[in-house]
């Protein structure tokens, strides 16, 4: 029978290389962010160090460096890690950030972190997914991997609130299409946010921070962007690519 695990922060990937298909999950905000700017025709490339940016794009043809260490923007960096500015850059004509042949290299404290991690030699795949497109990711998922792992990015440790409704989401529908539940934590999570709305991440940790350091956007952007997208984005040879789905272009 197959089956579905949920478990979180970065270093627990590593209990997942073997045999597993990873969807990685950091709601707020490194995968909306990713998923977003993917949608909208851009390459992006997670990185987990600024090295690993900075090496990267000597590489690349003119990349945008988006991300956050701490919630700070390193140095050096073009943008912070968001989905409205993934958006905007698209949306608003913004001089040659706009140009979307521009790719991303996308750094956060966690989720890209969380993202590399799950790469293995005995990996099945590696996903990204956010509360745009879970419907889609659940509906890749079914019948093409018998063992799923959700991962949540988490934060300072903790199984952040958004990144739970996230998790317990996708599971609810492998579960629903016949997937085993591998452990309690992963049955607790989907009856606890079965049936809740985004707005409940609201209360979270991760939304006071937004509220507390002038995001706002971001957070009212990911409070208002349910299930909308029908693209999975695939880690592939350090890109993410969408392998289902249409972008808009």
């Amino acid at each position: 029978m197959p089956s579905v695990v949920i478990d979180y922060l970065p270093a627990c990937a590593e209990h997942y290389r073997n045999e597993y298909a990873v969807v990685a999950i950091d709601v707020i905000r490194a995968t909306t962010t990713a998923t977003t700017a993917l949608s909208l025709g851009r390459d992006v490339y997670p990185v987990q160090t600024t090295d690993e940016a900075f090496v990267l794009a000597s590489k690349l043809d003119r990349p945008l460096l988006m991300g956050e260490q701490g919630g700070n923007v390193p140095y050096g960096f073009d943008l912070t890690n968001s989905p409205v500015q993934a958006m905007a850059l698209t949306a608003i004509p913004s001089g040659d950030f706009t140009d979307i042949s521009r790719p991303i290299i996308l750094l956060s404290s966690s989720g890209t972190r969380l993202l590399m991690n799950s790469v293995g030699s005995g990996t099945e795949a590696v996903y990204i997914s956010c509360a745009r497109n879970f419907s889609a990711m659940a509906k890749y998922l079914i019948g093409l991997h018998d063992k799923v792992a959700i991962l949540g990015a988490g934060t300072r440790g903790e199984f952040r609130r958004e990144d739970q409704m996230g998790c317990a989401w996708l599971a609810e529908k492998l579960v629903a299409a016949g997937y085993e539940m591998e452990t309690n934590r992963t049955r607790d999570l989907i009856s606890r946010w079965s049936g809740a709305t985004l707005d409940d991440a609201r209360g979270g940790r991760s939304a006071d921070y937004l509220q507390r350091s002038g995001q706002m956007h971001d957070l009212e952007f990911v409070l208002h962007h349910y299930d909308d997208l029908d693209i999975v984005p695939q880690l592939v040879n350090g890109k993410l690519t969408v392998v289902a789905g249409n972008v808009v272009v």
